[in-house]
């Protein structure tokens, strides 16, 4: 969605409200797409004291394979998105503004930017997932494999002192 700044910049007090769906179904995180419903973004861009912000909120459900089992698990995810807007800044590597080159303004960029940096490092089913047996696979979630635990052949010696 792309917005005219120039009025909320040149008048004080001045609020635009912002309320649209944004679909990220073509976005992949890994081999996954897991963005199956549109992101409502529902907030305004506001001039208070001659200082452009944006404030809003971006949610959808996501689903996405669990890192440790590859279940699928789905949740909410809500973003804020605030971000102070400037025409003209004097240090370039400052992040604390967002430079804004003409008034026309993409609220998409940022949206999916502040969007993903906010997604969890992990994806977990649930935070004692257990996974998935190395050697033959099985969900540990869902009961114990019949795998015979190897044992060590360093620590093998020890153990006979255990049978004794």
């Amino acid at each position: 969605m792309v917005i005219n700044l120039e009025s909320v910049f040149n008048s004080e007090g001045l609020s635009l409200p912002v309320d649209y769906s944004l679909d990220l179904s073509s976005e992949t995180l890994g081999s996954e797409k897991p963005f199956v419903y549109p992101v409502a973004v529902k907030g305004r861009v506001f001039n208070h004291t001659g200082i452009v912000e944006i404030e809003a909120e971006a949610s959808t459900h996501i689903i996405y394979p669990c890192d440790r089992c590859t279940a699928p698990t789905d949740f909410d995810l809500d973003v804020k998105i605030n971000h102070i807007l400037v025409t003209s800044i004097n240090d370039e590597n400052n992040d604390d503004f967002m430079l804004i080159k003409s008034y026309m303004f993409n609220l998409d960029e940022i949206v999916i930017e502040d969007f993903f940096l906010s997604l969890p490092s992990k994806f977990l089913c649930s935070e004692d997932c257990k996974g998935l047996c190395f050697k033959c696979g099985k969900n540990l979630n869902e009961g114990p494999c019949e795998c015979k635990k190897e044992i060590d052949p360093r620590l093998a010696v020890l153990s006979q002192l255990l049978d004794s």
